[in-house]
């Protein structure tokens, strides 16, 4: 009996130990999608995405489907994480940033927008892109159920950064062009509140809500800064960062807040409560825009395009543990177990 027992723990505790710490999926601008294991942290597979310049990622609470958007094609691409299987769905001219809740898809698009995607060897400049004639932008809402578009939501031009409430009732969409953060009814899409953030700074892109809904968070690229709203939408700080920051997220306790501030080449930590700056890395890394925790929360993996890579950060010492070569300008990065991120949630 006692043989037995010891039999049973030293196989439970083998499991344990080796369990499987899950996923990384990277889209890369002039590829598809790079599938890095959390166990190895080395790239194990290739996704072919059916269309091209893919941007922004998502992933349903089940990690069946995986959600692209795809610059160059104006579609999403939703793929079956086991079969590869690929549908396009057409959502709206350049769309860029995916979130995935309640069974549905929702990508911002930017119709204002006169970049195209970079011909073979060539390196499109975002700053390039023409922004003079602000065109109304769309959220538009795809069904996975039903595979197709169901609505859209009207928004400001160049539409960004796409959030949820706390609640579940509202959508929290940045806007690059007029300066705004505007909020929607979750189900009407409704315009409930514009806020302007020009009296604060320009080219509102990240934005995040804190993990207990207290407050929003919105980077603020071309004035060097991040807002913070109050539950209300209603301004409460305004803090520094280094030069032209994007991606941002809390860690998943809400007490400390992230940052990449692209041409800085810095990751920013600040206080989660009264926004101090903590600390920072240099990451030598060129344009690092999006990042996400690993699912167990020990460590940051942040995309830089322009370097070709994905560092590999411990969450606490904010020391590169690895450099992790991905080719072809790694644009958006999540995991499978769900994580929080600059693009997604935990589940």
């Amino acid at each position: 009996m006692n043989l037995l027992k010891i039999t049973l723990l030293s196989i439970l505790l083998f499991g344990c130990g080796n369990s499987d710490k899950g996923k990384a999926y990277v889209t890369s601008q002039k590829g598809g999608i790079s599938v890095i294991d959390l166990n190895s942290m080395e790239i194990i597979e290739e996704i072919n995405v059916g269309a091209t310049f893919p941007r922004g990622i998502g992933v349903t609470n089940d990690g069946k489907y995986l959600i692209t958007a795809n610059k160059g094609d104006a579609n999403l691409s939703i793929i079956n994480s086991k079969t590869k299987e690929v549908k396009n769905i057409d959502v709206g001219i350049n769309p860029e940033f995916v979130r995935v809740n309640k069974g549905h898809v929702f990508v911002s698009t930017e119709p204002s927008s006169k970049g195209k995607p970079p011909e073979k060897g060539e390196i499109m400049h975002e700053e390039e892109e023409d922004d003079e004639d602000k065109i109304p932008a769309k959220v538009a809402v795809v069904n996975l159920a039903k595979g197709e578009k169901v609505r859209e939501i009207t928004a400001g031009p160049e539409t960004e950064g796409i959030e949820f409430s706390k609640d579940g009732k509202k959508i929290i969409v940045t806007n690059e062009a007029d300066n705004s953060i505007t909020i929607h009814d979750y189900e009407s899409g409704a315009l409930l509140k514009t806020f302007s953030t020009e009296p604060y700074g320009l080219r509102p892109r990240g934005i995040k809500v804190s993990p207990d809904g207290n407050f929003y968070v919105s980077t603020l690229e071309f004035s060097n800064n991040f807002i913070v709203l109050d539950k209300e939408f209603n301004h409460v700080k305004t803090v520094k960062t280094g030069k032209s920051p994007y991606g941002i997220s809390f860690n998943s306790k809400g007490d400390k807040l992230y940052v990449a501030a692209g041409r800085a080449r810095t990751l920013e930590v600040f206080d989660g409560k009264d926004f101090t700056k903590i600390k920072e890395l240099k990451t030598e890394g060129k344009r690092c825009w999006h990042f996400t925790f690993t699912p167990d929360n020990k460590n940051i993996m942040l995309a830089c395009g322009r370097s070709d890579e994905v560092l590999l950060i411990d969450a606490e010492t904010l020391n590169i543990k690895k450099r992790i070569p991905v080719a072809g300008i790694p644009w958006g990065i999540i995991t499978y177990p769900k994580a929080i991120g600059s693009l997604d949630q935990e589940k």
